[in-house]
């Protein structure tokens, strides 16, 4: 498989009980390139991308990513290698505010997952790239509003920044679209 391609597959194949959810995919992902997933409801898409990031053990299949067979790795070991998703329900701390939700995902990018058990100026210094992001996805407004409070299309853009703050080589968004307006 060459190394043109971030992403690769042969034979993936999940079945439920002798129901194929998905059958026997083939994909070639160029780096630098994107791609949508499309289908009907009940598709498979989204039994995809859990497959592709480890949340679900294929039935059959391999799965290569920078040319590196993931296919029986952990969910966390392929998200530190560079490949994140994100999810069709949105995944952000209801009660911390947008920059706070942010921050979380910063602090993982730089090795302090824990930091937030510390005092608030230890974590001041993740503000200004959280701020960057909360503007890049059109959320500078919303940035001290906690995300409980955000309808649920800022959500999503929210939980957009978050999956970016992690700076990943691959980022595969599950209906990034849902729930958002123009």
């Amino acid at each position: 498989m060459a190394d043109e391609f971030i992403l690769e597959t042969e034979g993936l194949t999940k079945e439920f009980a002798g129901f194929f959810a998905v059958r026997d995919v083939a994909l070639k992902v160029r780096r630098g390139s994107i791609h949508a997933l499309i289908g009907p409801n009940g598709a498979g898409k989204t039994t995809c991308f859990n497959l592709l990031t480890k949340f679900l053990k294929p039935s059959a299949g391999k799965i290569l990513y920078k040319g590196q067979d993931i296919t029986a790795m952990a969910p966390a070991d392929v998200a530190r290698m560079g490949l994140v998703r994100s999810f069709q329900i949105s995944a952000v701390f209801p009660h911390l505010t947008a920059l706070e939700n942010v921050r979380v995902a910063l602090q993982r990018q730089h090795g302090s997952s824990f930091d937030f058990w510390r005092s608030k100026s230890v974590l001041n210094r993740f503000n200004n790239r959280a701020l960057e992001l909360l503007n890049d996805v059109g959320l500078s407004e919303f940035a001290t509003t906690p995300a409980v409070e955000m309808p649920y299309g800022r959500k999503r853009a929210l939980e957009i920044a978050t999956t970016l703050a992690l700076d990943p080589e691959m980022m595969l968004l599950d209906e990034p679209m849902a729930g958002m307006g123009h």
